[in-house]
């Protein structure tokens, strides 16, 4: 702006005299259309002068008329036809064929409309009559500089709502879809979907439903531009929140699946990034059902960058299923958690519908939405009715031992597991389970439609029992020909051998993962043909005739007979499944095995089941949980992410939420993982939230988990102690007085810092004592916290200082307050030794200030104030330092004096008042003089204004 004058050329003379050379960017006073109040040779008026230059053969003059429109229409508005020839002289220049022009002109319209809005009574339809179509116009103007003005500008304007509805529909929307139509240009179909995603959120739903969700469901599939289906992908969850849940579950999740399977792994993550927001918008049965798996396969992708981005959003889309209810808390109205009283938390459990919770930042709000129901999930595959029938008995005998071997959760009917045989790859498909069903021999838990575990790793089975005696007679005819062991052989050899070319890439977490699962198959192979010889000795040495399980193990065996290939071809066939074939076809043979005494001496020939149980709940799919605690593998971060680590720590305590108190134990081990990684961001992470965890925990868990591991970071590095230190009230109130007895002894550890330097640590330590005073008695107070705000007080660093000395007084009002007197005595004659009579003056302009916010605050009877501390405030009327002076003066004439107490006549502590501010008043330095003869108005103690000298 300081070369304004260079710009008219022709007006350099006049401009010079006005004195446009002094004009800057600083000059907040000048009008940029100053110069057309100049009064010139030619004798025109302003108005006149404004058209002259506005149509000047200089694009210099016309964009400095552009600039300054807003000074132009502030100095027209009074007369109405002078404002509309103003108005007309912006449309003629809003055709100017220069583009610097017209993008100074748009970039004014924003303020010009806000001003028109104020002045609405005076100008009603001048905005929508003259300004709105210039808008609509440069979004498809010729020059890319213009057109971003004009949507830049387009979205401020709907953003403050000064956009009507019908200009809305009839002439924005129109625009931008005939700008995304498939035969639009490219760069202009790229810039309108971008437009549309940004304004979505700012229109109403039927607006947005009934006019862009169609055009947009054709960008998300089209093919010539990925660029196109990039920003639909990456504004998905925006759009599901637009258009609610009904339409986003009925048209934008197969959109999302397919941008999900997009060939560009650009769009795959762009996905990965914006699944918390879509999962947000769907019911909890589709977000289980179907985005459940589908976040399974992103985080299984074959692309690196997809995989980051999905486990970086893990945390989050876990959090989509929380119900704060369940885990005993709730979410205040400004945000907040908090421990719901215990009279409400003894009615909800983890069998009741679930909300969904959002976590923003890093702990953080939660907000609240429709309740879960059961649901239905139908099958990818139908399933044989003989494999079925025949395992009813044996299900029913093997759900009993199950349920009682323990499996502590009661699983959902929703919840899709299914995927955990398959190594915790996406497509796992989940068998039908109807609502009314009851399956024969299982226990009900929370409802009728609760089942077990076992039931997820094979399909649901209908109670037949009629029919047993049927399949009796065909048993006892095929068990001597039952070749189970044979087919057992041909499964366990290809096992093998897909097992040895998996060897190869045994670090990707993936394989791993596969591996586990087939070397449980191959155990299950290898011990059958055992569990069968066992059974038929167990039958001889009864003497009795088969039993039920029995005929039900035979039948499942000649079932096998019949339906699995024994020729030469059909095993060539087997041995050109894929891995996920043949997983899917040990898992069949799992489901004919015998009797339950095999299942346990698979279990006992297979310690880390029992482990892996541990770990099962019933809140969110077992699959996403596993994928989650396998972010602090460490392979994890060679394949994945560095960082992931990082981003699991950072999302845990939403996960927590999300699982509730009563599946902490899954939470567990992963936590004291974090706790002890090698990277200090880590640790620091779970440090500034160790205080959510531990209201989400309650107080026992707290103790027996949280406890040993704050107090690992109260000694880890100064970047770690910080993140406890910001939050040590809001912990220590969570536990009990014993155990929060026990940290007066390290509190003071925090004095000292790895670096002498970090003031603001120090800083922080006082403000937190300042609130933990409420947590421990007085003589806890003044046995331990007393000489910690003492030694803050002599800090280096003078804010250190001055907080602290706000530390010193709130502790007086902890011992009055508490009727602790003598305590009180004792430390305020130890305040007067330590700085009333300090030989440094700030020491003893420090007892001013404490005597000042004494009186402000009011933390002690006014008696006790006039006779142990006003005689020694009084005194240093004499100190030889200025700076003590004013300070002084300012507690008498701004605090002490205004009190009631000090202006009732005969009181006899007012006339030394009034002697020492006389005295101060004719004190030979300048500032004492001043601030004792002037009362100037206070608020509270924060805004004193105090000269803060080292």
């Amino acid at each position: 702006m300081a070369g304004i004058p260079l710009y008219f050329v022709d007006l350099q003379d006049d401009l010079d005299d006005f004195g446009f050379e002094d004009y800057g960017p600083d000059c907040d006073s000048m009008r940029i259309t100053a110069f057309l109040d100049i009064p010139g040779q030619d004798n025109l008026t302003p108005l006149a002068r404004l058209e002259k230059y506005a149509f000047s053969d200089n694009v210099f003059n016309r964009q400095i008329i552009a600039r300054g429109l807003l000074d132009v229409f502030r100095d027209f508005s009074n007369n109405e036809e002078d404002f509309l020839t103003v108005m007309e002289i912006v449309v003629r220049l809003s055709e100017d064929a220069e583009p610097t022009v017209r993008t100074e002109l748009m970039e004014q319209i924003p303020p010009i409309a806000i001003f028109l809005q104020e002045s609405r009574p005076n100008f009603p339809t001048a905005f929508f009559e003259y300004l709105m179509p210039i808008v609509v116009r440069y979004l498809t103007d010729v020059n890319n500089q213009v057109r971003k003005a004009g949507q830049e500008a387009l979205l401020i304007l709907l953003e403050q709502d000064l956009v009507a509805q019908s200009d809305i529909e009839n002439k924005v929307c129109p625009i931008l879809l005939d700008l995304s139509a498939p035969d639009s240009d490219d760069e202009y179909k790229v810039e309108a979907v971008n437009i549309i995603c940004k304004m979505a959120s700012m229109l109403s739903r039927t607006t947005v439903e009934h006019m862009l969700l169609p055009r947009f469901c054709e960008l998300c599939s089209d093919g010539k531009l990925f660029q196109v289906r990039k920003i639909c992908a990456a504004n998905f969850g925006d759009i599901c929140n637009a258009v609610g849940q009904e339409a986003t579950e009925r048209l934008l999740i197969p959109k999302f699946f397919e941008l999900c399977s997009d060939s560009v792994w650009g769009m795959r993550k762009a996905c990965a990034e914006c699944f918390m927001a879509v999962s947000y918008t769907t019911s909890p049965e589709v977000r289980r059902s179907k985005l459940s798996p589908l976040f399974i396969s992103l985080i299984s992708d074959t692309c690196r960058w997809v995989r980051q981005a999905a486990f970086q959003s893990l945390g989050p889309f876990i959090s989509t299923f929380a119900n704060p209810s369940s885990a005993g808390l709730y979410i205040r109205e400004d945000g907040t958690l908090s421990i719901r009283p215990p009279a409400q938390d003894g009615n909800s459990n983890s069998c009741q519908p679930s909300n969904n919770v959002t976590l923003m930042s890093s702990s953080a709000n939660a907000t609240l939405s429709s309740s879960e129901q059961p649901m239905e999930i139908k099958p990818e595959a139908p399933t044989e009715e003989i494999s079925a029938e025949v395992n009813t008995k044996l299900s029913e005998n093997l759900n009993k031992d199950t349920w009682e071997e323990g499996s502590d959760c009661c699983a959902s009917p929703g919840e899709d597991v299914s995927c955990l045989s398959q190594g915790g790859r996406a497509g796992a498909g989940v068998p039908e389970v109807p609502k009314d069903s009851s399956i024969p021999g299982m226990p009900s838990r929370c409802g009728e439609d609760v089942f077990n575990t076992f039931l997820y790793w094979r399909p649901p089975l209908p109670d037949i029992t009629r029919e047993l005696e049927l399949f009796q007679f065909k048993t006892e005819k095929h068990n001597e020909s039952c070749s189970v062991p044979c087919n057992n052989c041909v499964a366990s050899s290809e096992i093998k051998k897909v097992l040895e070319s998996l060897q190869e890439h045994i670090d990707d977490p993936d394989v791993q993962a596969q591996v586990q699962v087939l070397s449980a198959a191959l155990r299950a192979a290898q011990f059958d043909s055992v569990g069968d010889c066992e059974t038929k000795k167990m039958e001889e040495s009864s003497g009795k005739t088969i039993s039920d399980e029995a005929a039900v193990s035979d039948a499942a065996c000649t079932q096998v007979q019949e339906d699995s290939p024994s020729s030469p071809a059909s095993q060539e066939n087997i041995s050109d499944h894929s891995v996920t074939s043949l997983l899917k076809s040990t898992d069949s043979e799992e489901q004919h095995r015998g009797t339950s005494v095999f299942l346990r001496k698979e279990q006992e020939n297979n310690p880390p089941f029992e482990d892996d149980k541990s770990k099962f709940q019933d809140i969110i799919p077992q699959p996403l949980l596993d994928q989650y605690l396998s972010m602090t593998d460490p392979a994890r971060a060679q394949t994945v992410d560095t960082e992931i680590a990082k981003h699991c720590a950072y999302s845990l305590p939403g996960v927590a939420l999300t699982l509730g108190r009563q599946n902490w134990h899954c939470l567990k081990d992963t936590y004291e993982t974090l706790a002890s990684d090698v990277q200090w961001k880590v640790r620091r992470t779970l440090a500034f939230s160790i205080h959510e965890l531990a209201v989400i925990l309650g107080d026992q868990l707290t103790a027996a988990d949280l406890v040993p591991i704050f107090n690992g970071f109260l000694k880890d590095l100064d970047e770690v102690r910080i993140g406890v230190l910001k939050h040590l009230y809001d912990f220590l109130k969570l536990l009990h007085a014993d155990k929060r007895r026990e940290y007066l002894y390290q509190l003071q550890e925090f004095v000292v810092t790895d670096n002498s330097r970090n003031w603001r640590f120090r800083y922080e330590l006082a403000e937190q004592l300042i609130l933990i005073l409420e947590l421990y008695n007085p003589n806890d107070v003044y046995d331990y916290l007393r000489h910690i705000a003492l030694t803050l007080c002599s800090d280096k660093v003078s804010e250190v200082r001055w907080i602290s000395f706000k530390l010193v007084v709130a502790i007086l009002q902890k011992f009055y307050t508490n009727s602790a007197n003598a305590l009180g005595l004792n430390f305020i004659n130890e305040l007067v030794v330590r700085f009333r009579h300090s030989s440094k003056w700030v020491g003893r302009q420090a007892f001013a200030f404490i005597c000042q916010a004494v009186v402000e605050e009011e933390c002690m009877p006014v008696d006790q104030f006039v006779e142990h501390l006003l005689p020694s405030l009084l005194s240093l009327a004499s100190d030889p330092v200025p700076n003590v002076r004013v300070l002084l003066a300012k507690a008498l004439r701004q605090t002490l004096l205004e009190k009631a107490y000090f202006k009732s006549v005969g009181n006899p502590h007012l006339e030394a008042a009034e002697e020492t501010i006389l005295a101060l008043q004719s004190d030979r330095d300048q500032d004492v003089s001043f601030f004792a003869t002037i009362k100037l108005k206070q608020g509270n103690m924060d805004n004193i204004t105090i000269e803060k000298q080292n």
